[in-house]
Parts: structure tokens; sequence; C-alpha cells
């Protein structure tokens, strides 16, 4: 992001200690000839209120829990249900995952945490630097937006993590040094409250070239998403349609292989490489040019649930092998290296997902006709027969076989919807050795309960 030139320093770090006791006085600091601008003055200009915001854009790309490399969801939370199986050295984390043995001191465990809380704080010190500010109306309510949002994107995905969190909306330390976690169900309110702000804030067209950043629609169908899980599935339903009927903006590729690229249509918020000609990690991660593997390959469980003449299995996974044995692995990113111009960016939220929200939700509503008619968009891009499934029950079981095949390697799906459906046991205690029932949460970072008593309890099983 060329805004981020600016920046001559980079968000402040945030340790445990910002929700427990240690202050932080600035949130971006631009150094200027003979001085340095000062945290309100940031917020008096919009290029430079704008590059605070697309730093955190930055750090969610780079750091925690949606980066694309082999510490990221679509890695771990592959490893850690049923869709990849790490190689390599049995000291990588991604064993840890792979094996349901992680422990409260895993160094992934309190990275996720310790860099979602850093975006959160960043977030919440955007949203403190606009009061008072004199930017403009329409750029304040942008970056707002935009602040709230990331907001409850990452609460959202915390508490399926670790369950109860703390839901934190202020920078002051004093504060947070006193809050408390929640349960899950209130942190989706709680993020539900701001992406419905977020919403009312937002524009319609996004606020810089590309999908960069996020617009009303991202917002909306980050909502939908919430709301599904909230088990809200009247509002889920209206929230993606609110993103579907933009067919102006939005529209199912038709070729598969054009999905992931930048120019996609189906795609509402991407993440941008860092540099000129920079693909995707998730490409240099995915994608197998030698044998055996060094990272991660699919798991021939997934591979084996696609129809052979699922265009999906044709077009986004490919096989190597040597004398001896094949590898699957993941193809939506076809770029492993750099190229003259970028070609994918990070797509973290995009429309087929939509279509899928709003067949779960319409089946459980018992709008049963509504339900198939989306399921068979997804189904017919495939080059797929519409599903057999009528009822209720069975209707939502298809919607959870589309997903898998959908949304595989991506941010964590899989993971969050057999948790979602009540059947992470079901599914994974016969694949998994050791999988127990407890491993349906992260254990919360022993540093944080060693530092933070009110994060006591630790969850159940560590």
């Amino acid at each position: 992001m060329k805004t981020l030139d600016m920046l001559k320093k980079y968000l402040l770090p945030l340790s445990s200690l910002l929700l427990l006791g240690a202050s932080c006085d600035s949130f971006v600091a631009v150094d200027l000839p003979e001085s340095q601008l000062s945290r309100r003055a940031v917020f008096e200009d919009k290029a430079t209120a704008t590059a605070a915001l697309a730093a955190i854009y930055a750090k969610i790309r780079d750091t925690g829990l949606l980066i694309g490399d082999g510490s990221g969801l679509s890695s771990q939370l592959g490893c850690y249900a049923d869709e990849l199986v790490p190689f390599g050295s049995p000291t990588k984390n991604s064993w840890f995952f792979y094996n349901n043995s992680l422990l409260p001191t895993n160094s992934s465990i309190s990275q996720y945490w310790n860099n979602s809380y850093n975006q959160i704080y960043a977030a919440n010190a955007v949203i403190e630097g606009l009061k008072g500010s004199t930017l403009t109306e329409e750029t304040q309510k942008q970056l707002k937006g935009e602040a709230l949002f990331i907001r409850a994107l990452v609460h959202f995905y915390l508490t399926n993590l670790y369950g109860a969190i703390p839901y934190v909306m202020v920078t002051d330390y004093t504060t947070n040094s006193r809050i408390d976690k929640i349960p899950t169900a209130e942190v989706y309110q709680k993020s539900i409250s701001d992406l419905q702000t977020a919403v009312s804030l937002l524009l319609p067209t996004y606020p810089s070239s590309g999908r960069l950043r996020v617009n009303r629609y991202a917002a909306q169908a980050l909502l939908a998403r919430v709301y599904l899980y909230a088990r809200r599935y009247a509002e889920a339903s209206n929230e993606a349609s609110a993103v579907l009927n933009a067919s102006n903006l939005y529209q199912l590729e038709t070729d598969l292989n054009q999905v992931f690229l930048i120019a996609s249509k189906e795609s509402i918020w991407m993440l941008q490489a860092a540099n000129a000609g920079q693909n995707t990690k998730e490409g240099s991660l995915f994608i197998l040019t030698a044998t055996p593997p060094t990272n991660v390959a699919l798991t021939e469980n997934l591979v084996a649930s696609f129809d052979p003449l699922d265009e999906r299995r044709l077009q986004w996974i490919q096989t190597i092998s040597n004398s001896s044995t094949s590898w699957y692995y993941a193809f939506k990113y076809k770029e492993r290296n750099t190229t003259p111009s970028s070609k994918e960016y990070s797509v973290v939220l995009r429309l087929a997902e939509q279509y899928l929200i709003r067949a779960e939700a319409r089946a459980q509503q018992g709008d049963l006709i509504g339900a198939q008619e989306d399921l068979h968009v997804i189904r017919h891009r495939a080059g797929l027969l519409p599903s057999t499934a009528s009822t209720k029950e069975a209707l939502l079981l298809a919607v959870l076989q589309e997903r898998r095949k959908e949304l595989f390697c991506e941010q964590g799906h899989r993971f969050f919807d057999l948790k979602r459906y009540g059947q992470l046991d079901a599914a994974l205690a016969t694949v998994k050795a050791g999988w127990t029932t407890t491993d349906a949460l992260f254990p919360l970072p022993q540093n944080e309960l060693n530092t933070n008593p009110k994060l006591l309890p630790q969850n159940t099983g560590y």
C-alpha cells in the first residue's frame, strides 16, 4: 500500500501488557524534518490518517490469524481439522495442531492472541483519534467504519478459537487492565453492534482502487457470517441478500481459475501483497514443486469427498508424485513466486460464501426451495447437478458438504463449520488420533493467565 511509505514507524507493538497495565503513548509516529508528528496531528490530515488505517491492513496481512503462510489459520486450522497433513520437522508448530497436542505455552497460541489484540488496539486508536478531528465528515465515517469492521472481525475469530475473551473497545490501559472476558454469545453481539455501525458509516463504493479496503458490502458480508454463527438466521439471510443483490459489483466467476485473481468480480475483500510483483503467501505455501512435501499437503479424505467431475476437484486440486507416492495440494492460487506484476491477492471475503450463508439460513427457517436454489448456484458453477436434498436436515448437511468443497484451505472455515454444526467429534475423532471434545477450543495463553487473573479459568482440558 503506497500510503504506508508515509510512515517511518509501524504500528507500535502490543504485548499482553496493554490489556493488563502498560500504557502506550502513541499509535503511529511520522518523522518530520525537525519534529515528530503527534498522534493528534495524524488524524488531522487525510493522508496520514489513511496511512494509519492502511498500516492495520498490513498488520493483518503480515501477522496473526489471517496471514497466508504456514503460521496462519488457513494452514494451522487445516491441520487441526481434516484438510491438511503437515510434513517436515516434527518440532514445527503444524504438527502440534495436527496431533491436537496444543499447550498453553505453545508459541502460536500466544502469537495469535497478542497479534490479534495488537490489531484491535490499533483499530481502537483510529476510532479514538478521529474524535474531534477536523477531517471531513465523509472521511471520518469511512475510516471509523473500517476500524469498526476490523475490530469486529478480529474479535469474531478470537472467540471462535478461545471461547470467552475480552472485547476491547478502548486503548486506555487502566480500563483494559480491569476488563473481564465475556462469553462467545456476548462477543457476537458486540461484533454485530460494531458491524451495524460500520454498515451505516461505509459507502457501497470502495474507498480506493481495488477491493483492498472494506466498503459497506464487505461489512454486510461479515455481518451475515456473524449472524449465522449467532443463529440469527433471518438477519443472516437478509445481510447475505444485500450483498448478493449488488450484482453491479459482484458476480460469481464462471471460470474457477479466475476466482482468486486480482480482478475477480467474486472478491469482496482482499489483502494486497506488500510489494509490486508479489503474489500470495498461500500460493507459496500450498503449491508443491518437489517431493516429499516440506510444508503441508491435502488429506486424501478431503480429496475423496469430491465428485470426480466436480470442477473444483479438477481446477483447485493438483497432484505431485515421485516413483512411489502421490500428494495432493491446493491450487486455488496459481502463482507460487513473484511475477512482473502481481496477479493474485489473498481473498478474505468472497461471494460464494454469501450464497452458502443464505442457503443455510433459509434452510434453518424452513425455506427449503430458497435453500435449494442457493445451493444449486454453487453446485452449477462446479459443473454438478442440483442437490437431491429436500428436507431441512438433508439440506443443512448438503450445505456443510458444499462448504467443505468450496471453502477448503480458506481461513479455517472447515474447523469452524464442524464446530458450529456440532460435528467436530464425529468428523475428527475417527480420523485424528487423540482428538477429544475439549479440543474445540484452544488453550488460553499461559503467559496471559499468569499476568491477568481475570482471564481465569483456563479452558477445560488444558
